[in-house]
């Protein structure tokens, strides 16, 4: 009975012995292979005169120095196995250079000679027929180029790897579609039904694609929360759209609800659905879209982005809300019932990989908000997060609360509408920068002008508005140079309608940079353009009128325009927080290789990455081992925490901990400790790490506490809110510029002039990254000289002096020219209002009365585009003849520029006291002064009056009674006028007492009385002050002198006046015999 097990266990050592002596001749052979292809090899010295250095030589002496340490392994273990003869040891021995094979001297050098002999004669003629099979089975077809480092790396089959002139090509194949593996697809009509109100939604769809139909269950007739993670371009819109009209049906707003399945109530869910899309570019696409399909069902859909302010009536009446992750984090830190966060009952957050960038940490506060929120009120909000492919979305799929079975589905490349070739390029020619570039654009021509032969559009993607426009002349000048600027890039204008068409609008453009790249087939596009000439450069491509668009990596992010070349054209970012270049992400690669393939028109796309020899390999390694996308909320975890705080949702380090446990962060922490800082002796000893979450609350409490934002008890571990730390959330300023703020105000808390407070303004670390380029400086010299008129106190050459010359010009209204300007001072005026109304509402509520004025008028200036020292009549200049501006400001009576007392306002409003006719004399416009006293009357002025009562020594009452005096237009008025009043004495330069004061349209002209309570101090001032200031206005403002000279409160301190108090029983309500 035992015999059948002996022989199968003989059999098994027999197969054992055979593997490990074929193990250990693969081994040996790839260790020759590795050190014959090393850099001592002299490999390319029969290469003529292109000789090739590569940039990976030390990386390809450490994988030879591995290979051997392998084969050396693989063969003791073979030889004490008994699997190797005697010839087999010498041949391996020879190969591997071991001489420790025992034995004499005499008997080693005849197995020397035995070896030589050996792997002499050793080819077909020694190999049995097992090994001539082996051997022929491995062999790729003749003139194959296959990538021989395929099965270490892990690459598909059929990659290609072809070393040319200063350069090395790897090819990956498009992959094969077999669609019989792709689900089948769902007809919308059996699905839905002809006739719903959910099937108008998708007018002009028949079917779901593969992917759509996958998903379609989980996302339309359920309510769970999902996360779908496609390919770029494999339908994700369509998979928001179904949970959108889902949604829309379950509140009652379409259709029937008869789907649902949970039983929820109406009441449960909140109605509005809230799109996170990460671009502002994308939030417009997205409102174009949506509107369009929803429009027949009367759905409303709005943009809130910083472009597109939306009043809380607007807000409210949308059903959907585009809007971009730092919005709508502002938007629900001022949280609580009522509020507009509090109506979501939809979340749909678009590339949620965006986790890995820098702006993840404010999707992961929106998230961590909404889960706890939805925990305390127990209400209904689904999450809708789209991605593209992730190698950890088990992880993200944790962090947004999604059941794995139900709601968690992950596609791959099979499933993009057109399969897509990747080529990666590494140049090696060259040892410095300029070379290396030169051979980039060399071979980014060969690449351009390949795709142009064949009829295709291409996409080249580069990491700088300058280099858009650098990449372009260079392939026009290469181009011109080979002769085929007009036969590729151009063609004949007559055939070319698109171009035709568009040639007058082109040439009108005021961008100059658009004009010269039109006459050559080209286009740029950057964030930096005007809107209008970015969509005027989209229009052209899309339409064929030009062939190549250089454009940086916003439009991979933001606009559906696909071409089917596509080319990344070097691969160094520049990261300001690292102060050097660092590698271009792995997701924004796969983002922009996904624009490759219009589904519409190709069969296949073509991607290619154009970078250094060293980059190449760790992008292609990168390919194929994806590295997790881990949490970047630590860097930001003070400003967030600082945000709950003063949302009342955190109000000690217990839970500041619980908080941190619904980030992201908490999940990739438990899974990757050491890349957060945490030992694997801590993880073992505190699996759920409520350890290290509550050393990073505690650190970034002490950070928060030492900048004044927040105040913290280390022994209770209580956290309290502060003024500071309510407006920088309020406002959305960092913590590191309100530390800034602090310490510069405190040197300038005796006397600050309006350049003093523009520096200050100017420091904020949201203006750090504005970078001073040398060729610039020549124009914004000129610009501080011609339209500057407060000083600037830091050198143009410091990102602070830049920005204070920039922000004048964009005041002032100056002519910039330079391209990099232009956008860096639409990028200073986007955020300097809100900085400057932060510093404003500081000040304020520090008690500093002249800093508050100062800081209030330089936010309404950037807002109207106007001085506050110019006439306030200027906000009618489409009305007004420029005569009127000059006449007023060369009559007014300030001291000077940027300083003194401005008295615009009075002088403006003197107009009403003159006949029409001298009101023309005066401004120049003789048949013109009904109509400038009519706009006179516009200008918002408030009649104040106040009586004064002591109450104590050291209190007053001040009865102040507000008459709106002004015309009330709808055009230029609203519904509302709000007004900043605030109480101040100007011999201590402190506020007193402040409050904001609205006149609403519906009681114009109704009085308004407020009765406010003063401190008083010994000596008694000779008077106070009340200002009262327009929040919208600039120039109309109110100073109102209040005397004490006829207040007595000499007597309030004396025994005599107060009756004195006698100790009574107290009785019972009942003996005053009252029956109420």
């Amino acid at each position: 009975g035992d015999a059948p097990a002996a022989g199968s266990s003989r059999g098994a050592a027999g197969d054992r012995i055979l593997r490990l002596r074929a193990e250990a001749y693969e081994a040996a052979e790839l260790a020759a292979a590795l050190r014959a292809d090393g850099p001592g090899s002299g490999r390319y010295a029969s290469r003529g005169t292109h000789s090739v250095t590569r940039a990976s030589d030390r990386e390809a002496e450490k994988n030879s120095k591995r290979a051997t340490k392998r084969a050396l392994t693989a063969f003791h273990e073979a030889r004490k196995a008994g699997a190797l003869t005697e010839s087999d040891e010498a041949f391996l021995g020879a190969q591997l250079g071991v001489r420790d094979g025992g034995g004499s001297a005499a008997e080693r050098r005849l197995r020397d000679e035995e070896a030589m002999l050996y792997g002499m004669s050793r080819g077909l003629d020694g190999m049995d027929s097992r090994q001539i099979q082996g051997m022929r089975s491995n062999l790729a077809a003749e003139g194959t180029r296959e990538y021989n480092d395929m099965n270490s790396r892990g690459l598909p089959r059929g990659t290609e790897r072809e070393v040319c002139s200063g350069y090395e090509k790897v090819v990956i194949p498009a992959p094969v579609r077999d669609k019989s593996l792709l689900r089948s697809r769902i007809d919308l009509d059996e699905a839905m039904g002809a006739d719903s109100d959910e099937r108008a939604a998708f007018e002009g769809t028949k079917s779901l694609n593969p992917m759509q139909s996958a998903v379609f269950e989980s996302a339309f007739t359920t309510r769970e929360n999902l996360l779908v993670c496609a390919p770029t371009g494999a339908g994700k819109t369509n998979v928001a759209m179904l949970t959108v009209t889902a949604h829309l049906r379950d509140v009652g707003l379409i259709g029937k609800s008869g789907y649902d399945s949970d039983g929820l109530g109406e009441l449960s869910i909140g109605q509005k659905i809230v799109y996170i899309a990460p671009m502002k570019a994308l939030a417009q696409e997205v409102v174009e879209k949506f509107s369009s399909k929803l429009k027949c069902l009367g759905i409303i859909v709005r943009e809130l982005t910083g472009d597109m302010q939306l009043s809380r009536a607007e807000a409210e009446a949308a059903n959907i809300l585009v809007t971009t992750p730092e919005k709508w984090d502002v938007v629900t830190r001022k949280g609580g019932d009522g509020s507009l966060g509090s109506t979501c009952g939809l979340l749909i957050i678009d590339e949620v990989h965006l986790l890995a960038d820098e702006r993840g940490a404010v999707i992961e506060s929106v998230v961590a908000r909404l889960h706890r929120f939805v925990e305390s009120s127990q209400r209904n909000v689904r999450i809708v997060g789209l991605s593209a492919t992730l190698p950890n979305y088990e992880d993200v799929a944790k962090f947004l609360r999604v059941d794995k079975r139900k709601g968690l589905f992950f596609f791959g490349p099979e499933h993009r509408p057109v399969p897509l070739q990747q080529t990666f390029i590494g140049v090696t020619s060259g040892g410095n920068r300029f070379q290396r570039e030169k051979k980039m654009d060399d071979v980014c021509y060969e690449v351009v002008s390949d795709a142009l032969r064949q009829g295709y559009q291409c996409m080249v993607f580069v990491h700088s508005r300058k280099g858009t426009g650098t990449t372009a002349r260079a392939l026009a000048e290469r181009a011109a140079f080979e002769g085929e600027l007009d036969a590729l890039f151009t063609g004949d204008s007559e055939e070319n309608e698109a171009r035709a068409k568009y040639a007058d609008r082109a040439e009108k453009s005021r961008n100059k940079e658009l004009r010269e790249h039109f006459r050559n087939g080209m286009g740029v596009h950057h964030a930096g353009m005007l809107r209008n000439d970015r969509r005027l450069t989209e229009q052209m491509f899309n339409d064929g009128a030009i062939v190549v668009l250089c454009c940086t990596a916003t439009l991979a992010w933001g606009i559906n325009l696909p071409a089917h070349t596509v080319v990344i054209k070097g691969t160094d970012v520049y990261m300001p927080e690292k102060g050097k270049n660092v590698d271009l992400s792995i997701l924004d690669v796969q983002q922009i290789f996904g624009r490759a393939g219009r589904p519409q028109f190709d069969t296949s796309g073509d991607a290619t990455l154009i970078t250094s020899h060293d980059a190449m390999a760790r992008y292609l390694d990168k390919l194929v081992r994806s590295t997790p996308i881990e949490s970047n909320f630590i860097k930001q975890l003070a400003d967030h925490l600082n945000a709950e705080v003063v949302a009342g949702t955190v109000t000690n380090i217990r839970e500041a901990v619980e908080w941190i446990r619904y980030t992201y962060l908490h999940v990739r922490m438990c899974k990757n400790p050491l890349a957060y800082g945490v030992s694997s002796v801590q993880h073992e000893s505190d699996p759920t790490l409520r350890k290290r979450s509550e050393e990073l609350a505690i650190e970034a409490a002490k950070l928060l506490d030492e900048r004044k934002m927040v105040r913290f008890n280390p022994e209770s571990g209580n956290l309290a809110v502060t003024n500071m730390g309510r407006v920088a959330s309020h406002f959305y300023i960092r913590n590191q510029s309100v530390a800034t703020f602090n310490e510069m105000m405190e040197q300038k808390r005796d006397y600050a002039t309006d350049a003093d407070l523009l520096h200050i303004m100017c420091c904020a670390d949201e203006f750090e990254n504005l970078r001073v380029r040398p060729e610039e400086l020549d124009e914004v010299d000129k610009i501080k000289k011609e339209s500057c008129p407060l000083e600037t106190l830091a050198p143009v050459e410091e990102f602070s002096g830049k920005c204070s010359v920039l922000l004048q010009a964009y005041i002032s209204k100056a002519r910039v020219t330079s391209f990099t300007l232009i956008s860096d001072t639409n990028y200073i005026a986007s955020n300097a209002g809100r900085v400057a109304r932060a510093l404003f509402e500081m000040s304020l509520k520090g008690g500093n009365a002249p800093a508050a004025l100062k800081f209030l008028r330089l936010a309404k200036s950037i807002d109207n585009r106007f001085w506050w020292f110019q006439t306030p009549l200027r906000a009618f200049e489409n009305e007004l003849k420029k005569n009127v501006f000059v006449a007023l400001e060369d009559h007014r009576t300030a001291k000077g520029r940027g300083g003194g007392q401005y008295t615009t306002f009075e002088r403006a409003l003197s107009l009403l006291e003159m006949d029409p006719d001298e009101v023309g004399q005066l401004c120049h416009c003789f048949r013109d002064g009904k109509l400038i006293k009519k706009h006179v009357r516009y200008l918002p002025k408030v009649d104040v009056s106040v009586s004064v009562q002591p109450i104590t020594k050291s209190t007053l009452r001040f009865r102040i009674d507000l008459s709106p005096n002004w015309t009330w237009s709808p055009r230029y008025h609203g519904g509302a006028e709000g007004f900043w009043l605030w109480v101040e004495d100007s011999e201590n330069r402190r506020t007193y007492h402040s409050e904001y004061v609205l006149f609403s349209r519906r009681n114009h002209p109704e009085d308004k009385a407020l009765e406010v309570i003063v401190p008083l101090f010994d000596p008694m001032p000779s008077q106070y002050y009340i200002r009262i200031v327009s929040d919208s206005w600039v120039g109309c403002e109110s100073l109102i002198p209040v005397s004490f000279q006829h207040v007595l409160v000499n007597g309030l301190g004396s025994p005599t006046f107060f009756t004195n108090l006698f100790d009574l029983t107290p009785l019972p309500v009942q003996a005053l015999n009252d029956t109420r």
